[in-house]
């Protein structure tokens, strides 16, 4: 027989019940109501349900079938009118027969088996007994085998799963051996795991450039809209779709025998799941992708390292962490961010929270190999949820909207990073402050001195042009051809050395010798050389004296009435002494 897909709704007075059934006749339809059970069959599909309310037929029910669509409706009236039917959504759990609630041999939860007395039934537990169970000779368990029985997953109630799964060990979960590794040993690895992970340069560059971040923070996921009304809670308040719903007839129920520390470990674990979840789609903007299935598993304590938690604040704590250490976005501003969004996830209801859990699901579905965490912890978070009562999710709600998580739980140091960071900026900025004050007073000098300079140089062309002097009254126009040259080059003029060496007097190295001495000092007045120029151009006109043979060229100025000056090999010697 096939499960059909079918949804349920319902108004104050009817429910209505939906099934899809293609390829069928209307004439091989049977249904049948009683009280709060429904079945029904059209070859070759079957559908039963146990639903939370009962039903009565007296006339008012009707039923349409849209041979189109394939889709068969029939409404039929409540037996108490107004009464709300919770869970109309747990679909897996309608799914389930009537006595399949303590039926053997699913586990059962002995405390809700009762004879008519009231007293918890006694003799359950014989009629499950099986007296024809295979014996074996009892023998001492080896280290390894005592390793082997670790446990992990929902509850704890998995074990030797990662023997057979050594080559996707490492893409899946952080422990290195989790089959003979304890819960102690696992938490003490996670922490220096994350302790060596933890980068103060990436967690400084995204408290202080954070635009992005900003971004992040304002982003509204989709369970932040408006709650509706209590009496609307399973109905209106969530929307699954129609690969959800198929998703959820899948799932084969069952029922989980837990004590009450198993059961706290499973709420804390959810709470672990859920926060993950919420970083991951604040962080991605809704929308998912390829490094989804990892950031999910990656913040999660319980996903990568199969972290089993005994409190509320080490959830927390392992949580801020991780964010902390491993992914993109590693703000403390996300770590509160995805705490408000757990909170509001769980006042929206278990079926926000199955919603929740399916798109995880989904996610990890379609990844290789993290769709072993399907099997190990989300499958039964999916069905465990629609079992569970609604009053204790929105009280787990309440009791992580009080709880606190502040920058020192962390055990990060990052107040003392965040300060030591802030005294480093504020010396910057000192320093920036010192040095355009230098850089604005030193362009202030140079403006002065090039002003002094060009008034300079004018004052002296005036001289010029009132003096009528020619270039030989003149001749101390020298400019350098070069700014990495402060001495003029003379090689345009070397050709009327040879013409002009027999003419020129005796006389003209001691006229040299004052214009070399006046030259340098008007100079170093206009054009401000430092000493450490002036000697190295000093030590320049020395080498090219002595490489000179019998005479020294400069060229005043090429491009206006060049001047030639000559020295005889007496007139270097005497100018030197």
């Amino acid at each position: 027989m096939i499960t059909p897909a079918f949804a349920l709704s319902q108004d104050p007075d009817f429910l209505t019940l939906g099934i899809r059934v293609p390829y069928t006749r209307t004439s091989d339809f049977d249904l049948y109501i009683d009280g709060a059970d429904i079945k029904f069959y059209a070859k070759p599909y079957f559908l039963r349900l146990t639903l939370p309310g009962r039903l009565v037929e007296d006339g008012r029910e009707t039923a349409v079938f849209d041979v189109d669509e394939g889709l068969f409706t029939v409404r039929v009236p409540k037996e108490t009118a107004g009464e709300h039917f919770e869970g109309l959504q747990m679909l897996t759990s309608l799914l389930a027969p009537k006595g399949s609630r303590s039926a053997k041999p699913l586990v059962e939860d002995m405390g809700s088996v009762k004879d008519c007395s009231g007293n918890v039934g006694e003799d359950e537990d014989e009629e499950e007994f099986d007296w024809q169970v295979e014996q074996e000779v009892y023998r001492e368990s080896t280290a390894e085998e005592l390793g082997a029985e670790q446990t992990y997953g929902f509850a704890n109630r998995r074990s030797g799963v990662f023997a057979r799964l050594q080559e996707e060990l490492t893409d899946v979960i952080d422990v290195k051996n989790p089959e003979g590794t304890t819960a102690l040993e696992r938490r003490r690895a996670r922490l220096e795991a994350e302790a060596a992970a933890f980068s103060p340069d990436h967690y400084l560059a995204d408290l202080f450039e954070d635009e992005e971040i900003k971004g992040l923070l304002e982003f509204r996921p989709w369970w932040a809209a408006p709650s509706p009304p209590p009496q609307q809670e399973g109905a209106a308040a969530v929307l699954f779709s129609e690969d959800e719903r198929e998703q959820l007839r899948k799932f084969t129920n069952r029922s989980y025998l837990l004590d009450k520390p198993s059961r706290s470990q499973v709420w804390l674990s959810l709470v672990d799941i859920l926060l993950a979840y919420a970083y991951e789609v604040r962080s991605t903007g809704g929308e998912h992708n390829v490094e989804s299935p990892w950031t999910i598993r990656k913040l999660s304590g319980t996903l990568s390292w199969l972290e089993s938690f005994s409190s509320l604040q080490e959830v927390l704590v392992s949580f801020g962490r991780r964010v902390l250490c491993y992914p993109l976005y590693r703000h403390f501003g996300l770590v509160s961010a995805a705490l408000g969004d757990t909170v509001g996830i769980l006042q929206s209801g278990k079926a926000c929270v199955l919603k929740c859990l399916l798109d995880i699901h989904k996610v990890f579905r379609h990844n290789d190999p993290a769709y072993i965490l399907n099997d190990l912890y989300i499958s039964d978070y999916c069905i465990w949820i629609q079992r569970v009562s609604f009053k204790k999710v929105p009280a787990l709600a309440a009791t992580l909207l009080t709880a606190s998580l502040q920058k020192k739980d962390l055990e990060l140091e990052l107040e003392e990073l965040e300060e030591a960071a802030a005294i480093v900026a504020e010396e910057e900025q000192d320093g920036e402050g010192e040095e355009e004050q230098r850089a604005s007073s030193g362009d202030s000098s140079n403006e002065s001195s090039s002003s002094d300079s060009s008034e300079e140089s004018e004052a002296e062309g005036r001289s010029r042009k009132e003096g009528g002097g020619t270039a030989k009254d003149c001749p101390l126009q020298l400019k350098p051809s070069s700014p990495s040259s402060p001495l003029p080059q003379a090689p345009t003029a070397s050709f009327l050395s040879a013409e002009r060496k027999d003419s020129v007097p005796l006389s003209a190295s001691t006229g040299s010798r004052q214009l070399i001495q006046e030259l340098g000092e008007r100079v170093a007045d206009e054009l401000r050389i430092s000493e450490d120029v002036v000697s190295a151009a000093a030590v320049q006109i020395e080498g090219a004296a002595e490489r000179s043979s019998s005479r020294t060229l400069l060229e005043a100025n090429p491009r206006r009435n060049p001047l030639l000056i000559v020295q005889s090999q007496e007139g270097i010697q005497s100018f030197e002494q």
